[in-house]
């Protein structure tokens, strides 16, 4: 079991808060490493795998003139997939990932480009109206090694926001981080 997932289902159920999935290139990976941890029932609400590009469109509302233009590998695509799945499915957080993991390029992207995305409650430190983050990688590895790299991403990403939100502001994280002083 992945302890990263451990702290998200620990952090989101302290919050008592819920998560959603969306995912295209993990293929549901995302989604048995949160159901993996015990007591994951009381926050994960579900997942939608969009493999295939018109079910991102369908499914989790992601604008068909986006896909058109850019595909399915693109940042905004996979913005629009993290709220989308948090809005289909009703939960508080929705995570996605997009990307190509081989072993041929996708939409003109080579393999190992990734976009994972988390979208969350508006708070007074979100930055933004959706509270939603976006984070490229460029993956090396075969198939297997970069939809395992792109879980661990998106997880890491998802506790990051959980626990910026969780503090309060980065001023007390950097205070904490500086032995307090």
């Amino acid at each position: 079991m992945n302890s990263t997932a451990a702290d998200v289902v620990r952090l989101l159920t302290v919050r008592r808060e819920t998560l959603a999935v969306a995912e295209s290139l993990t293929g549901g990976l995302v989604a048995a490493e949160i159901t993996a941890v015990p007591g994951a029932s009381r926050v994960f609400r579900g997942s939608v795998t969009a493999y295939a590009t018109d079910l991102k469109h369908r499914l989790l509302g992601v604008d068909a003139g986006l896909l058109e233009a850019r595909g399915a590998v693109d940042a905004q695509v996979a913005a629009q997939m993290a709220a989308g799945a948090r809005k289909a499915l009703g939960a508080d957080w929705g995570v996605a990932t997009t990307g190509v993991a081989g072993p041929d390029p996708q939409d003109g992207q080579p393999v190992g480009t990734v976009f994972v995305a988390v979208d969350g409650p508006a708070g007074p430190d979100s930055g933004s109206a959706g509270g939603g983050k976006v984070e490229a990688l460029r993956l090396n590895g075969d198939r297997a090694e970069i939809r395992r790299e792109s879980v661990r991403s998106v997880l890491a990403l998802l506790l990051t926001e959980l626990a910026g939100e969780h503090t309060g502001n980065e001023r007390a994280q950097d205070t904490e981080q500086n032995g307090g002083f």
